[in-house]
Parts: structure tokens; C-alpha cells; sequence
């Protein structure tokens, strides 16, 4: 199993464009990606639930990912966000 931390830096949040792209890449992975914010946690795999976390700008989510190809998520996760929000 895998994790990091991240602080959103967009304006937005995470909102729709960026969540939907998020699902998009999650889901080209084998491993389950899960995003917790304040004790709350969501599977990456599904937008409504990923937009329902209200994660707005300066809040901490952590990312965990546990599967075959956690690694390889982990960092195209942390790329992902790192570019984009």
C-alpha cells in the first residue's frame, strides 16, 4: 500500500473537469485509489462521490492506492495533481 499527501492549490478545488480527468486516469489502473479528506473516504473510480467530498482550495486530502500497479498509480496520481490543481 501506498499513500501521499496533497494541499490543493486550484482557485476550484477539485471540481468537475479536473475530478472527471481523475477518474479517467484512476481507472486505467488496476489498483484501488482511494481519496480521504477530514476522516471521510471515496474510491477514485467514482465522480459523484469524488465531487461529494467538497474538497476546496487549502484543503489536505490523502491519496491511497493498493494493488498490482500501486507505484505506477501513485505517481501518475501525484503527477496528475500536482499539474492540475
Amino acid at each position: 500500500m501506498k499513500e501521499f499527501k496533497y494541499v490543493v492549490t486550484d482557485n476550484e478545488g477539485i471540481h468537475a473537469r479536473p475530478a472527471g480527468e481523475l477518474v479517467k486516469l484512476v481507472k486505467g489502473f488496476q489498483s484501488s485509489v482511494t481519496l480521504e479528506k477530514e476522516g471521510k473516504s471515496v474510491d477514485c473510480r467514482k465522480l459523484l462521490a469524488l465531487m461529494g467530498l467538497g474538497v476546496k482550495k487549502g484543503h489536505e486530502v490523502i491519496f491511497t492506492f493498493e494493488g498490482e500497479d500501486e507505484a505506477a498509480a501513485c505517481e501518475a496520481v501525484s503527477k496528475f495533481m500536482q499539474e492540475n490543481l
